[in-house]
Formats: C-alpha cells, structure tokens, sequence
C-alpha cells in the first residue's frame, strides 16, 4: 500500500528510505482525474514487485512547496528516488507499460536475485527465467565447471554466441576434453587470475591452430569480465596480441 508523505516526513520517507529501497513517489491532487487514471497502475506495480520498491504520494495542493522543489509544474508527476536522488520520472497518466518499465529499472528481477545467491539451482531457475540473458549463462557455466559437468557447462552457454565471455567457456571446454591447460583453469578457480592467465598464454607458442584459437577465446573470455579500471585487461591484451602475432 502506498504511503502518503508531506513536506515534514518527505525528508525520512522518502530520500532516507530510498537509500534502503526504492522510492517512487506520485505527485497527485484530489480534482485530477488523469491522477485516478493513473493510480491503480502504480500500485499494481508496487504489489507486483513484493516489496522491492516503495510507492508514496504527495498531495501538491497540501504540499506546495514540496512539489515547487522537484519542479512538479503538471500532474500526475512521477519521480522515481534511490540513494538519495532522483533516478528516473513522467508525467502524465502514462500506459501501464510505461510504468512497469521505470519500476523495473529501480528492483531487481527476481532472475537478478537468483543471480546473486549464485548456486546452481538458483541459476538454473533464473535461466528459466530470462533464458536470454548471457550473464545468467555464463554464471550457470562456471558452476557446472565446478562439479566437473563440463557438457551440462557447454549447454549453458552455446545459445550465446558473440558473448565473449559465454565463448570463453566454450573455448574452455573445448580445450578440457583435448586434456589441453587443465593446471591453468584450476589455478583460474582457486581465484588466481594472472597466475592462470600466464600459464595459459605460455600454452600459445607450442599450439596448432586449433588450440592457439581456443586458447585466445578463453583468454578474452576471462579478461571480459573484469571491470574497465582493472589494469590486468589491458596488460594481458597486448600480451596476448604479442603472443599471437
């Protein structure tokens, strides 16, 4: 159920709150008829996402000043708040699309939940879930390395092709059943990037064609998934460039 909140609880209801969950707050007035339109909508959304994000509205006739603040000059107004902020808005008696679409910007799906906890079964149910998505295959991927299904690992992540990190999984495999830098990726699972990124490109100059392919692919795949401030992916890039050619 929507909260209402006022000029006096806005700062605690509304800004302090949203550093916890999201906030999306209606700027509404009793007389506006596109206000009512609207209403059911936005607390659909909010129901549907259990919890996730937090709906509040604001009378502007009651709350002038407040709705002068965030430069309310029409309603229904949307604003969307997290940490602090405003994250996202519209105006006007939008279709419900439109809002499911910035309520979803806000919380996470329940594929990302499943995401984070990060075991299998959890996996598996997210890729169900969005099966599309190539962050959700590649993290299945890993965790079937771990048991050592490395054809139930191949299966995660044969749909992506392209995704660099996906084929980085596949190359992996490919090389695992031809018995090809094994010590490598356990000493990439013990958490030692560069260690395995450095036995895998020694592994490049004695290697045919075939292997010397797999072996870059999985390479780039592992360097795919680091951040762009970490100095390892342009180090090991031209490393690899150089080993290459």
């Amino acid at each position: 159920m929507p909260i209402d909140v006022t000029e006096a609880s806005f700062a605690q209801e509304v800004i302090e709150r949203s550093r916890q969950l999201p906030v999306v707050v209606d700027f509404w007035a009793e007389w506006c008829g596109p206000c009512r339109t609207l209403t059911p909508a936005l607390e659909a959304a909010e129901r549907e996402r259990g919890g996730r994000v937090v709906l509040a509205k604001v009378d502007v006739d009651s709350n002038r000043a407040l709705a002068a603040r965030y430069g309310v000059q029409g309603i229904p107004a949307v604003k969307a708040f997290r940490d602090g902020r405003v994250a996202g808005e519209f105006v006007g008696a939008v279709p419900k699309a439109k809002v499911d679409e910035l309520f979803d910007s806000l919380a996470p799906s329940r594929a990302d939940e499943l995401l984070a906890k990060g075991d299998e079964l959890s996996l598996r149910e997210a890729a169900e879930l969005e099966p599309r998505r190539a962050d959700i295959g590649v993290a299945l991927a890993k965790a079937r390395l771990e048991r050592g299904a490395d054809d139930d690992a191949l299966a995660a992540v044969e749909p992506f092709e392209g995704d660099f990190a996906a084929e980085g999984i596949v190359a992996r495999v490919h090389l695992a059943k031809r018995g090809i830098a094994a010590e490598a990726f356990a000493t990439l699972d013990r958490g030692h990037r560069e260690a395995a990124l450095d036995a895998l490109l020694a592994e490049i100059a004695d290697a045919d064609e075939e292997t010397r392919e797999d072996l870059r692919r999985a390479i780039v795949g592992i360097l795919s998934e680091l951040g762009s401030a970490d100095p390892t992916g342009p180090k090991y890039r031209k490393r690899l460039s150089a080993a290459l050619y």
